[in-house]
């Protein structure tokens, strides 16, 4: 397992064992072994499936790909979590992005586990037909570890409704008789799936950040105004004026996330920079989302990056190379591309004071402690970007149910249960000295420890 994991939940779990109000029934030393067991149990995956998928290209050559789906803990109901095809795929990642899951929905109290997926490729090197069947061939080979109520995959990186139809028809074809319409999500609103769930994750990373700078201050106003906290201060100088923006990564996440912040009316926001594996595209006074988005979508999601193709959008930018979106005199970062973008290396060259994390842990573990020790506001994964999961969740129900709510109903009880976390964590966090990352994480471990505890596990 790796020590990304295990620091977490060792971490978590050291703050919890002094808290004597936390499972107070367990003293002296059969807490700590207590506790070890816990340690053990939440910090490694309960099975890592690995499997080389055999494929026939279109170009007659067979080929064997790796792939891997992790199931990291079910204490609180079936695995959860996306299928990834990507190059950087590999076993360490997939487990730590399945424990991450099974964390989020714990600190969001959806009743899934946490699993992951990936497949080691670059989609764009394959054709629909060789794309169709590796989808295809995943399901086959890992058929016997997936299931409604077992394990339910979705759309990552990669991957969209597209794969999910094709993965769904699939398990169908091979477990006739079962129900079958839960056991993917992120489908195709034809097939099955739910209205908003691929705007869900954009939606909810945007809705993270203006409730805790324009909702929370406004309520908390008193709150945070008599606190020396560090972040506290952050956000009451961030709030309430007009705000410029950045947002790295112009996919389903970034471009939806761009695309809230630019018909904001709570705040008065300009994104002036965002960018995508090419370019980083910049206009102190604002850029026009739209047509980029317009843009993207007639040009296989690439943002523009010659003067020409700018011409041809309709949109003014300067065109920046693509990393200089992250060094941008900002006064919030949006990071909703790949791990690991801000490191000990470039820590240094951030200046925005609100970075939310749209993808998964694109801040390392050392470039957060020096942001956080300068009162930097770091909205973590874990928090922001649970939009997915939670349409997900409401796309299962869905799906059992035979019902379907309306994209006004989705997004309404999306923003519910993300502004019930935000009112359970946020008090806490502006009122003691650790970042918001470790409060979401103690309160995650917290609800684990507490269901594991109570299912008699420790024996």
């Amino acid at each position: 397992m790796a020590s990304r994991t295990e620091a977490i939940v060792q971490y978590s779990l050291d703050a919890l064992l002094e808290d004597e109000t936390f499972l107070p029934n367990l003293t002296g030393d059969a807490r700590k072994q207590a506790f070890t067991s816990l340690a053990s149990i939440l910090s490694t995956p309960n099975h890592i499936h690995k499997a080389f998928l055999r494929v026939a290209l279109e170009n007659k050559k067979v080929v064997r790909i790796p792939a891997f789906r992790v199931q990291h803990n079910n204490t609180l109901g079936p695995y959860k979590g996306g299928i990834r095809f990507h190059e950087s795929v590999n076993e360490d990642e997939v487990t730590n992005l399945a424990a991450l899951m099974t964390l989020k929905n714990a600190l969001h109290e959806v009743p899934f586990g946490g699993g992951k997926g990936g497949v080691i490729i670059n989609p764009r090197d394959f054709s629909e037909k060789d794309l169709h069947k590796i989808a295809v061939k995943y399901v086959h080979y890992f058929s016997d570890a997936l299931g409604t109520d077992k394990d339910i995959p979705a759309p990552d990186m990669g991957t969209g409704e597209r794969e999910m139809d094709w993965m769904m028809a699939e398990y169908k074809s091979i477990k006739p008789g079962e129900p079958y319409r839960g056991s993917f999500t992120g489908k195709s609103v034809v097939n099955g799936g739910s209205l908003g769930r691929r705007e869900a994750t954009g939606k909810g990373v945007y809705f993270t950040f203006r409730y805790l700078i324009h909702d929370f201050v406004n309520q908390q106003h008193q709150l945070l105004t008599n606190t020396d906290n560090r972040f506290a201060k952050t956000a009451l100088e961030t709030a309430n004026r007009p705000l410029k923006m950045a947002v790295q990564g112009f996919g389903n996440v970034g471009s939806v996330a761009a695309l809230e912040a630019y018909q904001c009316t709570h705040l008065q926001n300009k994104v002036v920079a965002v960018s995508d594996r090419n370019v980083t595209l910049y206009n102190s006074e604002g850029l026009n989302i739209p047509g980029l988005i317009d843009f993207t979508r007639q040009n296989q999601g690439d943002l523009p990056a010659t003067e020409e193709q700018l011409e041809k959008s309709g949109v003014k930018a300067s065109i920046l190379g693509r990393e200089e979106v992250l060094y941008l005199e900002v006064d919030a970062l949006i990071l909703a591309a790949l791990e690991d973008q801000i490191r000990e290396d470039n820590v240094h060259q951030i200046k925005a004071p609100v970075i939310v994390e749209g993808a998964n842990a694109p801040v390392t573990s050392a470039a957060d402690k020096v942001l956080s020790d300068q009162g930097v506001i770091i909205v973590p994964d874990i928090l922001a970007n649970a939009g997915g999961v939670i349409v997900s969740y409401l796309e299962w129900l869905q799906g059992r149910e035979t019902q379907f709510y309306t994209e006004e109903q989705v997004f309404k009880m999306l923003h519910d249960k993300m502004q019930h976390t935000l009112d359970a964590i946020l008090p806490q966090f502006f009122n003691d000295p650790f970042p918001l990352r470790e409060n979401c994480y103690i309160h995650a471990v917290m609800k684990l420890s507490t269901i594991v505890y109570r299912h008699g596990k420790f024996y």
